[in-house]
């Protein structure tokens, strides 16, 4: 019999490190932003910006790094100027596509 792993004691996953260039950042914004998820996007600007250096990117948005840190944490729900300020100065941008329609298996 094999030994049942407990999800509570795995360790939290952290995609920071594999945020390393900005067609990796753009493919995990894209996948975030399809769940339609306004903090679960927060949480991964957070991501990226801790891969790029916080204090850095919270100076280029024109944010103090604490703000930053209380903007892009998992529960918040930044304001839309907030994630265009932090997503010009991560160097992605948001981008608007048709949502296409479902499939009805007829011609």
């Amino acid at each position: 019999m094999s030994k049942r792993i407990n999800v509570a004691d795995l360790p939290d996953f952290d995609a920071a490190p594999y945020l390393d260039g900005e067609v990796a950042i753009a493919a995990f914004l894209t996948d975030i932003l399809e769940a339609n998820d306004a903090s679960l996007l927060a949480a991964a600007l957070g991501d990226i910006a801790r891969a790029r250096g916080m204090t850095e990117i919270a100076k280029s948005a024109g944010l103090t790094r604490e703000a930053l840190y209380k903007a892009l944490r998992p529960d918040s729900a930044p304001r839309f100027d907030t994630i265009s300020r932090v997503c010009t100065a991560l160097g992605v941008r948001l981008v608007v596509q048709p949502v296409p329609e479902p499939c009805d298996g007829q011609s």
